[in-house]
């Protein structure tokens, strides 16, 4: 166990990915040389988003953290970031132990058929489940219920990961993958009843898509020119005590080129890493034909294939001061929005490929959901705050708790952590019938569950150019 902990904090997804991708393609009878120029690709692509990410958090997170500061919030839980949340959760026993046993759980249901996904080509992303687990077990000090809360999680991701899979390879443009990260696909459900519901009441007769944006507005709606006026107007934001100085101005622009430069760069990286996947479709197809077998490999990816596609990094830079007021004036909110603010394009993914690029659903959606979510880590954070001492992370000066806001705040999760939590076996039976219920109507109806979220009425950017 420890060696596989040490494989993955030392390789990281950007090389545990392609050598995954190269193993499936050779088993998929893929020639060595496609599935080794496959796997390149995927690692090219993963390890420049990798590279656009890490070069834009430093330039824009000091003018989010300034805003912040300039707002006067003063809450008693700070997020401390994802990143810290995943140190954490691979610090703890019991999550250790889960990286072994997920693994197996993984591989085993996509061997007997239960899952076409195969999520452990997105490992790293476990994390998610170590740290509620890691809550229960600290509580109760129950290793099995611990271990079954996170497996029930497990299988409800899985399945989401499924259901949203023809929706997210067509609109990320990324064939035969799908998303499995626990903390975004959990709001697969929410995403599609919000997106039915925002079309009843006729949003999906605003279309802020991109390529909508880009025919109206002509060169001022071009992605890049947006990312320049959405990057200006988060950097006023955050130097609005600054703007008499040349210091001042100086941020503004620079996190204004910088949001440009990743709605510019970004989609030629993802075209690369979109690449990776060709020959594994074809072969995947071949393979089930071949085997007289209506079957499709659904590879998981990292979230971060997403984060600067135009409509999804658009919405989440918008949610961001939205996001920080909010926590200002929400009663019983006790939640301070920092490190993860920057996460929020991560977080929209689901709710913006379910709407087709909508920035405008995406955001009214974004803001319910965002918004349970702070009352979320609001209430888990006493929780994760014990968990965090016990591994030795100290607190910041001047916050009483600690969470994530990128992790913690998923309400699905946080109702399947609190039924196991309780030890109430009618609630932990009604979560696994739940799960078996949607399990079994899915399976029955893959191919209208996939139609119906198909069908909203908002242009694919096909038909919008056209």
């Amino acid at each position: 166990m420890e060696l596989l902990q040490s494989i993955l904090n030392s390789f990281g997804a950007a090389v545990v990915v392609p050598i995954m991708l190269f193993i499936v393609a050779l088993f998929l009878r893929v020639t060595p040389k496609k599935a080794f120029q496959s796997a390149l690709n995927a690692g090219i692509g993963l390890t420049g988003f990798n590279l656009i990410v890490n070069s834009f958090v430093p330039i824009i997170t000091p003018v989010i953290n300034k805003m912040v500061e300039q707002t006067g919030i003063r809450l008693p839980v700070l997020d401390t970031g994802w990143q810290a949340t995943s140190v954490i959760a691979y610090s703890t026993q019991i999550g250790v132990i889960f990286l072994v046993v997920g693994l197996v759980l993984q591989v085993v249901l996509f061997l007997i058929k239960w899952t076409d996904v195969f999520m452990p080509s997105d490992m790293w992303n476990n994390y998610s489940f170590m740290v509620w687990g890691s809550m229960i077990y600290l509580i109760t000090n129950n290793m099995i219920l611990a271990m079954t809360c996170m497996i029930v999680q497990n299988l409800y991701v899985m399945l989401f990961g499924e259901v949203i899979s023809k929706r997210w390879a067509s609109y990320y443009n990324l064939p035969g993958t799908t998303l499995t990260a626990p903390h975004h696909v959990c709001s697969v459900p929410y995403a599609i009843t919000m997106n039915w519901l925002l079309d009843k009441l006729g949003a999906d007769k605003v279309n802020w898509d991109p390529q909508t944006l880009k025919k109206k507005l002509g060169f001022l709606g071009e992605p890049v020119t947006l990312g320049l006026f959405l990057g200006l107007l988060i950097g006023i934001m955050g130097n609005l005590n600054a703007l008499t100085t040349l210091e001042g101005w100086g941020s503004v622009f620079s996190v204004g080129l910088a949001t440009g430069a990743v709605m510019a760069v970004f989609p030629r990286v993802a075209s690369i890493f979109a690449s990776a996947f060709t020959s594994l479709t074809n072969a995947s197809k071949k393979t089930a034909k071949g085997n007289g077998k209506d079957r499709e490999w659904l590879l998981s990816v990292n979230d971060a294939v997403g984060y600067g596609e135009p409509a999804t990094l658009m919405t989440g830079l918008i949610l961001i001061p939205i996001m920080v007021l909010l926590a200002m004036v929400l009663p019983g909110n006790e939640t301070l929005p920092l490190v993860d603010l920057i996460a929020l394009p991560y977080m929209v993914e689901m709710i913006i490929c379910v709407s087709k690029g909508n920035v405008f659903k995406g955001i009214i959606s974004g803001v319910i959901w965002f918004t349970i979510g702070l009352y979320v880590c609001t209430f888990t954070a006493p929780y994760f705050t014990e968990v965090a001492a016990q591994v030795g992370v100290t607190i910041p000066e001047g916050a009483m708790m600690i969470t994530s806001f990128g992790i913690l705040y998923n309400p699905v999760m946080a109702l399947i952590f609190l039924s196991f939590l309780s030890g109430n076996y009618v609630l932990m039976g009604v979560v696994v019938a739940i799960y078996a219920v949607m399990y079994i109507v899915f399976k029955k109806n893959k191919e209208k569950v996939w139609s119906f979220i198909e069908n909203d009425k908002t242009p694919t950017n096909e038909e919008v150019a056209a």
